[in-house]
Formats: C-alpha cells, sequence, structure tokens
C-alpha cells in the first residue's frame, strides 16, 4: 500500500498535515515512516499510529 506522500507524489520532506486548529495529524519522512494522531474536541491526543505498527489509544475523564 502507498504512503499519502506517495499517493500525491510529494518530493519535499517531511510531508506535513495539520488540522484547522495547527495540531499534526500526519507526519512522513522521506523514507516513509509515517505517524498519524487524532485529538478529541479539547485538542488532547486520543490516538497515535505509526508505520511501525505501534498505537495506543488514550482517554480522559472531566478533570481531564
Amino acid at each position: 500500500m502507498k504512503t499519502i506522500a506517495q499517493q500525491l507524489n510529494v518530493k519535499e520532506f517531511p510531508f506535513k498535515i495539520s488540522d484547522k486548529n495547527g495540531k499534526e495529524i500526519y507526519l512522513e519522512d522521506s523514507d516513509g515512516f509515517w505517524f498519524k494522531r487524532e485529538y478529541d474536541s479539547n485538542g488532547k491526543e486520543i490516538y497515535f499510529e505509526d508505520s511501525d505498527g505501534f498505537w495506543f489509544k488514550r482517554e480522559y475523564d472531566s478533570n481531564g
């Protein structure tokens, strides 16, 4: 499967995508390593995954 940068034929690295709040949600380097993140409505990271297969998911209570 092709990475996002490969699909878009990107030649300049690191390739980054940020959300509307400026939070980095995707990064890819020239070697094809990538990671992606998701954030909740308070801007806290709730999900992370990378191309090596590492991932985690977080949940926050009302106190953060």
